[in-house]
């Protein structure tokens, strides 16, 4: 039941810092699970959570991220920082067109990670010569001169 509780707290604080986010398009979020990671006595166990987001600036490519969640009594109050660990995999659900119409480099989806200034942000890139189509997610805090990132690339059809 906390584990239902602290994904619809993560669920919903993800699609307010979507929305907040001004003039950014909104991926649309769903949670598809989590895997425990670390059990704790007290409070939700450390997990990883794993959700998927629709680009809405290009049709047929879904993102898929999975980053660490800290438990235990501060996890589960949304006090802890969660650690700067996660993955990016986007695909192609269906048959995808170069984009025209679309920066070469755009923010389209952050999210809070702590509540002091740490956030997960996916940047979206066209690589025009290749005609590939890539996204990288990083964390807003440096650690040791660069932020902890992952990459993905999806193919398009060119244009």
């Amino acid at each position: 039941m906390m584990m239902m509780t602290r994904a619809a707290v993560i669920a919903l604080g993800l699609a307010a810092a979507a929305t907040a986010a001004g003039g950014m398009p909104a991926f649309a979020q769903t949670h598809i699970g989590n895997v425990d990671t670390t059990f704790r006595l007290l409070g939700a166990n450390d997990h990883i959570s794993i959700d998927r987001y629709d680009d809405p600036g290009v049709p047929n490519v879904s993102c898929y991220v999975s980053h660490a969640a800290t438990g235990g009594v501060s996890g589960s109050l949304g006090l802890a920082q969660d650690p700067s660990r996660f993955s990016i995999a986007c695909r192609a659900t269906g048959p995808v067109s170069w984009p025209t119409n679309l920066p070469k480099k755009q923010r389209v989806f952050s999210a809070d990670l702590s509540v002091f200034f740490k956030r997960l942000e996916v940047y979206r890139l066209l690589d025009a010569d290749k005609k590939v189509i890539l996204y990288v997610v990083i964390s807003t805090r440096v650690k040791e001169g660069s932020p902890f990132n992952s990459i993905t690339a999806v193919p398009t059809s060119g244009g």
